[in-house]
């Protein structure tokens, strides 16, 4: 709130002057449709009652559910007060949530209905939450949502700044553990105006809202349609059949996909023969093949991108029909260089660790001072990403550091490590080392290839299951295969990069 600062509840009063009769948020499930003034008159409400229930700048804000008009109301309201907004992936199991949620201590946690049995289970656990509310109504045992905002909407906001932190989203697990990264008020808009100036986004455009609100593209996403002065589509869940109705209703013209959403979409489309031609702008990932069909059917760009949850989405984007294959070129804002392992520049051509500075990187990791010192020396952020430049300054992706290899299915970050210990729990395995593949739906799959113990026998259904009881269900392996022995290093380890090419080819 100083002179020279703009936060996000800076940006909603903004918008509620600029574009205040205009429909900012349309609410699939149940037809509510709120402008831009009705949006801000119910944050301040909302934040009131946040207010004299003791919430106070710094404090976390817990979020458990699907995308709705209430959770995005409660990220405004978090703005308000300086509050830090916690959203939990509800695919995560309870032992992980769990985590998630000891890590950051939320004062407040809201809940949809159907994961309240699930916090039931674990709130002897939670010992920093004092009250629980219902997110989306209707239904839940927990406190009313509205209850909150059953007052005069008298606010007073606190004093933010650009630089304080906004939301915390947790990355996959690293040496065991999620990482909780923070996000200032300031990533957040500098990220919406990249998207509104690369997409062209203005207050007439439709986004509909398809990934959840705990993702950073999700997130990011529907902000900066509500920077624009643009209208949000939200749904709750996706559903294709309902997503081309949308497109052709309302008139969608861009959203952020993850494979396999733009693939079943054009499927659907193939089907019924909805008109898609508002679709001018697609962005994210998929396979050629499903965007060159997008491309055909809706006469729209499809824009590839390179990001992560720490550079708050996006550190390079291009079109796909420029440089196919490719990441694109650096954003407006920011320098990108690709190091070796000593953290000296590479040439155009070489791969190198892809490393960032600029207003988009993230404050760093909750709580983890020293992971903060490792990730941000030499005065520039580590993605744990590797890539290379061609001549023209575009950017290839070219996987993982050895010490950070990733598995990205459908758009989520799963590592091997984290797979490989809890494959490690089940007591007929002996080893097993886990990996990516090329994958039909998911564009990448987890492939488990394990060693079992003298005498144990084990079907592969079995360890699936097992994987999908301990941890997140998309983080449980699609193909197992099991052998006798691992290539082993000139030290005696299992040679990862061998068993890689061994078992590594298309399962499909």
């Amino acid at each position: 709130m100083g002179l020279y600062d703009f936060t996000i509840y800076d940006l909603i009063n903004r918008n509620a002057v600029s574009f205040g009769k205009r429909p900012a948020w349309f609410e699939v499930d149940d037809g509510r449709t709120l402008t831009f003034s009705e949006f801000k008159k119910k944050v301040d409400s909302l934040a009131c009652g946040l207010q004299l229930e003791g919430i106070k700048k710094g404090d976390r804000i817990g979020a458990l559910g699907k995308n709705s008009l209430e959770y995005f109301l409660l990220y405004g309201a978090a703005a308000a007060l300086g509050a830090i907004m916690l959203p939990i992936n509800w695919r995560l199991s309870s032992d992980e949530i769990c985590f998630n949620l000891n890590d950051c201590a939320p004062e407040m946690l809201f809940v949809d209905a159907e994961y309240q049995d699930l916090i039931t289970g674990i709130q002897n656990k939670l010992l920093s939450v004092k009250k629980y509310y219902n997110l989306k109504p209707p239904g839940g045992s927990y406190n009313d949502f509205e209850s909150l905002s059953d007052n005069n909407g008298d606010l007073t906001p606190a004093t933010v700044y650009a630089d304080d932190g906004y939301v915390i989203i947790h990355t996959a697990a690293v040496n065991g553990r999620p990482r909780g990264a923070l996000l200032s008020h300031g990533n957040v808009i500098f990220a919406d105006i990249h998207w509104n100036c690369c997409l062209q986004i203005t207050h007439e455009d439709v986004h509909l809202n398809l990934l959840p609100l705990f993702h950073v593209g999700g997130l990011f996403m529907a902000t900066n349609c509500f920077h624009a002065g643009a209208l949000n589509i939200n749904m709750s869940k996706f559903d294709p059949e309902k997503a081309v109705e949308l497109i052709e209703e309302k008139k969608v013209s861009f959203f952020f996909n993850f494979s396999p959403i733009l693939a079943s979409i054009l499927e659907q489309q193939e089907k019924t023969k909805n008109d898609l031609k508002s679709l001018r702008v697609v962005v994210g990932l998929d396979n050629p093949e499903t965007i060159v069909r997008y491309q055909k059917i809706s006469g729209g760009t499809f824009y590839c991108m390179y990001g992560q949850t720490e550079t708050s989405c996006v550190a390079t984007y291009g079109r796909f029909n420029d440089r196919p294959g490719s990441a694109g070129r650096m954003i407006h804002l920011s320098e990108v260089r690709l190091v070796d392992d000593y953290d000296k520049p590479v040439p155009a051509g070489q791969v190198g660790e892809i490393v960032m500075k600029g207003p988009m990187v993230f404050k760093g990791y909750w709580n983890l001072p020293e992971e903060n010192d490792r990730t941000f020396r030499e005065g520039w952020h580590h993605t744990g990403d590797l890539g290379r430049f061609d001549e023209d300054g575009f950017l290839w992706y070219a996987g993982r550091t050895p010490d950070k290899e990733l598995i990205k299915p459908g758009g989520e970050n799963v590592y091997p490590a984290e797979v490989e210990k809890v494959i490690l729990m089940h007591s007929a395995v002996e080893k097993c080392i886990v990996f990516g593949v090329p994958d039909p739906k998911w564009k990448e799959g987890i492939k488990a290839v394990c060693i079992l113990k003298k005498g144990q026998s084990l079907e592969s259904k079995e360890l699936v299951s097992f994987v999908g009881e301990k941890i997140a269900s998309y983080k449980k392996p699609q193909y197992v295969e099991f052998t006798e022995e691992f290539p082993l290093t000139g030290d005696g380890f299992p040679d990862r990069a061998k068993i890689k090419e061994l078992y590594g080819g298309n399962q499909y």
